[in-house]
């Protein structure tokens, strides 16, 4: 068992993904004992709870707190799947555990301990407006430590009471600002971040692997991926691309190299360096933005205590405001959005005798107009990427105000990672096809040139496929074979 112990300083990307995909009894995730220091000095600094201006009196201030978590509970749709689940409660955790929060230690290890024991708050997808925090998907996610709401257990949606009863854990009675510590921060939305882009960089992976095979399908050249072009206009990530793509065709028989006749490429081939690259950028971005985000103190107010003196300062302000992550996901988007308009371009031409001057028959079928080959693969793949472009509109750009207008402007960082998560899944299909057709042409390359050898990087990911889909040699029902391909998409290829 791997055991992570949080400090609100040094959680990293991968022990959030190793977390968030783990199985019961993989992981242990505890507080560290400076940590525990920390946030028991800050919770004995908290004093009494205030609504608005309205003071609380201590014999209500227990009282606030569960109305906090009942009120806000108020998400609708389906729930998170467990991984963001399991993100959602690590890095919550983490925030708390820094110590500026004035929560117990107890609750944080109540916390953990539904964690460690695969204990899933049911926490719905939508109802979040990303600027106080993510308040009702974490209310949701509180509501358990307090015996209320639902979890999943075992596979089984239950109520909570039920679950810790037979675990032999006890609801907490929450104490002051606890309500407000676990509801109010950028929990949600950094989970999401972090597991898309993890996700993202396999995509841009699955991207650059799948340009490859087409372009050798095709009969492209791997000239434009040349070392000197691109180290004249060094943005980093398309040098980065520009030497993968090289890596991944080394040894390979079905590119050309220089004719004069023939000297370059379709844009979709040509520039995948330039386009792929671009995209990189943007997932470099969006995960600088989450390491930062992972180990920020986001609710508020948060409680300062001056080591030398013990004076207790008390500050409101902004942190839980998640317009940082809203611009990374909808950047990300618009990114991931690209990758998948490029790789139906190329899906196009493969399936397009007139695009590709007759390298490869109309719609990858040796008998056209009695089968229909490949043609609809390609209308799958532009439907797709259509409707990625009107989820690549930005959620950032808007906001409506909320708690009368004094939560005036919002981030609508949740719904950023939602059109996210949707797009990312529309790209993967996208790619799945681009592939289930390159190796369909492949395949009627070798017949006409009696060439075997793909590249370095292509070769393994070409027979990955063989091992689960045939040659189409007439029409058949295809949609099983395309399932059998995004399934490898979605594992990944290396």
């Amino acid at each position: 068992m791997k055991r992570f112990l949080l400090d609100g300083e040094s959680l990293l990307f991968e022990q959030v993904v190793a977390a968030a995909y783990s199985t019961p009894a993989e992981i242990e995730v505890a507080v560290s004992e400076e940590a525990a220091s920390r946030v028991r000095e800050s919770a004995a600094a908290v004093g009494f709870g205030a609504f608005k201006n309205k003071l609380i009196s201590r014999d209500e201030v227990e009282k606030l707190q569960e109305n906090i978590l009942m009120s806000h509970a108020v998400g609708v749709g389906e729930p998170f799947g467990i991984a963001t689940t399991r993100a959602i409660m690590m890095i919550r955790a983490n925030t708390l555990a820094r110590g500026y929060s004035g929560i117990r230690l107890e609750t944080i290890e109540l916390l953990l301990a539904l964690l460690n024991l695969h204990i899933h708050p049911v926490i719905p997808k939508k109802g979040s407006l990303g600027a106080s925090g993510d308040l009702a998907p974490l209310a949701h996610m509180a509501l358990p430590l307090i015996g209320k709401g639902e979890v999943l257990f075992k596979g089984e949606r239950r109520p909570a009471a039920d679950v810790l009863r037979e675990v032999g854990l006890r609801p907490l009675t929450l104490a002051a600002k606890e309500g407000l510590a676990l509801t109010n921060g950028t929990s949600v939305m950094t989970a999401i971040g972090l597991l898309l882009t993890h996700r993202a960089k396999r995509i841009s992976e699955t991207a650059d692997i799948a340009g490859c095979l087409s372009l050798e399908a095709l009969h492209g050249t791997t000239v434009a991926y040349d070392k000197r072009i691109h180290n004249l206009r060094p943005h980093p990530r398309q040098v980065e691309c520009a030497k993968n793509l090289r890596e991944i065709l080394e040894g390979s028989e079905f590119t050309r190299g220089y004719e004069p006749e023939n000297i370059q490429d379709a844009y979709t081939l040509r520039c995948i360096p330039q386009v792929h690259g671009a995209c990189r950028d943007s997932i470099a971005y969006a995960e600088w933005v989450v390491n930062i985000e992972l180990n920020a103190v986001t609710d508020n107010p948060l409680i300062f205590r001056d080591q030398e003196t013990g004076a207790i300062d008390v500050l409101s302000g902004g942190n839980f405001h998640g317009e940082p992550l809203a611009i990374a996901m909808d950047y990300l988007a618009i990114a991931l959005t690209e990758l998948g308009n490029i790789s139906e371009r190329r899906i196009m031409r493969l399936t397009d005798e007139d695009s590709n001057a007759h390298v490869l028959p109309a719609f990858l079928t040796e008998n056209g107009g009695l089968n229909s080959g490949f043609m609809i693969v390609q209308y799958t793949a532009a439907s797709l990427a259509t409707e990625n472009k009107v989820l690549a509109h930005p959620a950032s750009v808007d906001t409506i105000p909320s708690s009368m207008n004094v939560e005036d402007h919002v981030s609508m960082g949740v719904t950023a990672g939602l059109k996210l998560d949707d797009i990312a899944e529309n790209v993967e299909e996208i790619l799945a096809l681009e592939l289930f057709s390159a190796a369909q042409a492949i395949d009627i390359r070798k017949r006409a040139t009696g060439k075997s050898v793909l590249g370095k990087g292509t070769g393994p990911v070409y027979r990955l496929i063989r091992e689960k889909v045939p040659f189409i040699e007439e029409d058949e029902v295809m949609y099983p074979h395309m399932r059998a391909v995004s399934e490898i998409v979605k594992k990944g290829l290396n």
